[in-house]
């Protein structure tokens, strides 16, 4: 069931009616976060929500489905539950295991982005952007804005989150601790992606790259911003979730957009 992007009462009426027949809910929450704890889904469900974490759907997942070979099962999804390839490999299982589904869309930030006034037909591939470390700095990214460019396509750059990962150096002496929540913002991925034009030379985009900054999207407070990289690197977003995208040749119905919507006072 998708649960849209803004808080708990972006669910559509048919996945109220079908979580409230349910005999157990759970919410997966860490390929994304809604912007209210889940405890106000529970009091407009009516429900007990049982949070399933990444290591839940990738090692227990199982349980939940032999689970639902008896009992209603109500698996919620921030956004549209085919916004993660996670969500794919749950259907396939469940098919293997002779479990019924049901899938209820809603709205996900791939489709929501159209209120950048960006055309959602405009766009080539998306592309996700993870936390760099001293050891793993990936720039596949890189290749995919290049060729979206090439084509004058936009580029919706999803942005990293870590929620409930394993400390690694505490797991390696036998203990499971947690690290703290992490949400990538746009000043972190403006760095990192500059940091891979600087490597690579090959002027797929600079600090004076034309981009759009998006926070909270479907939020009451959501935050639209257009400016160079540079500009959106030195602009407050605010909290989570972040997400940039990098235009290609704006239509002059997307300009007009951008210059009356997403322009701040100063630009």
């Amino acid at each position: 069931v998708g649960l849209g992007l803004g808080d708990h009462r972006d669910i559509t009426v048919r996945g109220l009616e079908a979580v409230r027949k349910c005999d157990r809910v759970y919410l997966e929450y860490y390929t994304s976060v809604l912007g209210v704890d889940h405890a106000e889904l529970e009091r407009m469900y009516g429900r007990e929500v049982t949070l399933a974490d990444r290591q839940f759907v990738e090692e227990h997942v199982d349980d939940m489905l032999r689970e639902a070979l008896g009992k209603e099962i109500a698996f919620l999804v921030v956004g549209d539950p085919f916004g993660a390839t996670t969500h794919c490999d749950l259907m396939l299982r469940a098919k293997e295991l002779g479990v019924e589904t049901e899938v209820i869309h809603n709205a996900s930030i791939m489709n929501a982005v159209g209120c950048t006034g960006l055309q959602l037909y405009s766009f080539g591939e998306a592309v996700s952007l993870v936390f760099f470390t001293e050891t793993w700095r990936p720039d596949s990214f890189y290749d995919k804005i290049a060729a979206n460019r090439a084509s004058g396509l936009h580029t919706l750059v999803l942005l990293d989150i870590k929620v409930k990962e394993p400390n690694m150096a505490m797991l390696a002496r036998g203990k499971t601790v947690y690290e703290a929540p992490r949400f990538m913002t746009i000043a972190q991925a403006v760095a990192q992606m500059l940091e891979i034009e600087d490597v690579r030379g090959e002027g797929v985009y600079s600090a004076d790259t034309l981009a759009v900054g998006v926070a909270r999207v479907g939020q009451k407070d959501q935050l639209l911003r257009a400016g160079s990289l540079a500009e959106l690197q030195s602009t407050d977003f605010g909290g989570p979730l972040h997400s940039l995208i990098i235009p290609g040749p704006l239509q002059p119905l997307e300009k007009q957009f951008i210059e009356t919507f997403l322009r701040g006072p100063s630009q």
